[in-house]
């Protein structure tokens, strides 16, 4: 079967590989999308991607490994113990693989496994490829929802974790610091489970429309814009509940605490690529709570019950969809020339 595979930086090849052999369930792989993840890694990798000298400590396993962690497909074969679905169903992937065993994992919070491994990434296979098998308790139905709007549940599972974390309560008012795919799913996910107002502050035209069309209710530009003016105005000088930082930036960070009224909170759910700096006197003199944020939990599921009844349309972040025989020349070189046109680029294999 065909199937992309990270051999280094800047190599990203559309491999020969023999097809998976069914365990517990396979899957079938009609689109994937292109996540930021998979981007730095072509761009500055290896980061997360295992190398020779180093096998991943849970998968065994070392580049070159199978890309592609956002996606959907149809169950072609089921294990012999798996019963409760049927060959021709549609189905997402929860593709984050954990050691089950290790402190985090045993006290709920196995996102935070200290061997924890992203298919797709780290090993496992990936949705970057005609098949992979998978085992049963990662696999989701998705019902009749199209398989394009499948391919966006694992990065709305992301923000639906942020949102949790946040403790988000119905009428809060919440700024999110960032555009990018993750801010605009946050601000979905933000106005399906009930908060007030929102205000998205991203220096791209483009996503900032996005951001209207998927529920921001202001829009702002940091880079002609005052923007902690502009939201101590539109929240009668208290400050937002909740602020999410979604960029990784030291500006974007101080934009956040910034913004938060006294005893409000801050998520931060952008990985950035070097260590940021905290003024820590607005945290003290506000007793702001700085919460983080890795991946997700038991979070598949109420995404897709929030899409099947249609509390969250994503349609819009689809910005573009191509064949994996493109991947390189159509994805990850028009994702890292084009950040102003596209978010979301769906692969299909």
């Amino acid at each position: 079967m065909r199937a992309a595979r990270f051999h280094g930086r800047g190599d990203i090849r559309i491999d020969e590989v023999p097809e998976p052999e069914v365990t517990p369930g396979t899957v079938k792989i009609e689109w994937c999308g292109i996540c930021g993840t998979d981007l730095h890694e072509y761009q500055q990798g290896p980061i997360f991607c295992p190398t020779p000298d180093h096998p991943h400590p849970l998968t065994g396993e070392c580049s070159p490994v199978v890309l592609g962690h956002e996606f959907s497909g149809a169950v072609v074969e089921l294990g012999q113990d798996v019963n409760d679905l049927l060959v021709g169903d549609r189905v997402v992937v929860e593709p984050r693989m954990v050691c089950g065993v290790c402190p985090p994992c045993l006290s709920g919070r196995r996102n935070s496994c200290h061997k924890a491994a992203t298919i797709g990434l780290q090993g496992g296979g990936g949705g970057l490829a005609e098949f992979v098998v998978v085992d049963r308790s990662l696999v989701f139905s998705i019902g009749d929802l199209p398989f394009e709007t499948g391919a966006l549940v694992e990065p709305l599972a992301v923000a639906h974790h942020a949102v949790s974390q946040a403790a988000l309560k119905p009428g809060q008012t919440a700024a999110v610091f960032g555009g990018g795919p993750i801010g605009l799913l946050t601000v979905c996910m933000l106005k399906a489970r009930g908060a007030g107002k929102v205000i998205l502050v991203e220096p791209s035209t483009t996503r900032r429309n996005l951001g209207i069309q998927v529920g921001a209710d202001h829009i702002l530009d940091p880079l002609s814009q005052d923007v902690n003016e502009h939201i101590q105005s539109l929240t009668a000088g208290y400050g937002v509940d909740i602020a999410f930082e979604c960029a990784g930036l030291n500006v974007t960070l101080a934009g956040c605490l910034a913004a938060v009224r006294a005893g409000g909170t801050v998520v931060n759910i952008a990985i950035s690529g070097h260590p940021l700096s905290v003024d820590m006197l607005p945290v003290v003199l506000k007793e702001i709570s700085i919460i983080g944020t890795i991946c997700y939990a038991d979070d598949h599921q109420p995404v897709i019950d929030l899409l099947r009844c249609g509390s969250l349309s994503v349609e819009p972040l689809i910005t573009k969809r191509i064949d994996l025989a493109n991947l390189v020349r159509e994805g990850f070189e028009t994702l890292a020339t084009s950040t102003e046109k596209h978010v979301k680029i769906l692969v299909h294999p």
